[in-house]
């Protein structure tokens, strides 16, 4: 079997919890008040993806000895980072959309668990091999959702459809990319450390992507819960008093 089939099998094996805090969020009777929070935390991760794809190029062109992956994997990050920037920016004209200030936004600590997630591919970028980014770029591309969800969630929220740009975007462009990731996995001549490396880097992003679904949903409750009645949602304050995620 090739390697992305296989890869893509355990992603699917390994991410139901994933999938139940996706459409919790997705689906939720609070979508309008948790939508903010949800495209924050995406934004936590976006804005990492190009450093994050610049740190393995750098790590891979500082190592001396000689490994086949080496140049195929140097010049699929090098293919890949003008195609992934600006994309955090149009998460932040989403939120704008939304009534967020901009300047709050960037001054807010990103989750720690987006920081637990992001970090976790450079320790192994610098301490391990680079080669891991791809089972965390395999997961995120992944979850894009699609045109039908996001345009359903456009009808039920009623929030202004400019907030959700990013997603349509992405819903046209993932498939693509995807597909140039499998072709990726299969052309090289990975090692089975390298593929177990893979791996638990799939598994690790998949665990992580769905805790910091859970804490949106977490946290709204607990919210909700001492605040009593709520009030209606649409200003730049929901950011501001947004309890880490």
């Amino acid at each position: 079997m090739e390697f992305s089939k296989q890869i893509h099998l355990t992603r699917r094996m390994m991410d139901e919890r994933l999938r139940e805090a996706s459409e919790r969020l997705w689906e939720s009777r609070d979508i309008s008040e948790l939508y903010p929070e949800m495209v924050f935390c995406i934004h936590s991760m976006a804005r990492a993806s190009v450093p994050l794809m610049k740190a393995a190029v750098d790590q891979l062109q500082a190592m001396t000895a000689v490994h086949p992956i080496r140049a195929p994997l140097i010049e699929y990050f090098v293919r890949q980072i003008p195609q992934e920037t600006g994309h955090d920016e149009w998460l932040l004209e989403d939120l704008e959309a939304l009534g967020c200030s901009r300047a709050e936004i960037l001054a807010r600590m990103p989750p720690p668990t987006v920081a637990a997630l992001v970090g976790a591919q450079y320790y192994w970028i610098f301490h391990h091999h680079p080669v891991a980014l791809l089972g965390y770029i395999l997961v995120v591309e992944s979850e894009t959702p699609s045109v039908e969800l996001v345009e359903r969630t456009v009808a039920k929220t009623g929030l202004p459809r400019e907030a959700f740009r990013s997603f349509f975007r992405h819903a046209v462009l993932e498939p693509a990319h995807n597909d140039t990731l499998d072709g990726l996995l299969d052309s090289l001549p990975l090692t089975r450390e390298q593929q177990g490396l893979i791996g638990v880097s799939v598994i690790q992003t998949s665990n992580m992507v769905a805790r910091a679904a859970e804490e949106i949903l977490e946290f709204h409750e607990l919210a909700k819960a001492a605040a009593g009645p709520t009030t209606p949602v649409g200003s730049g304050d929901r950011l501001e008093k947004g309890p880490g995620l």
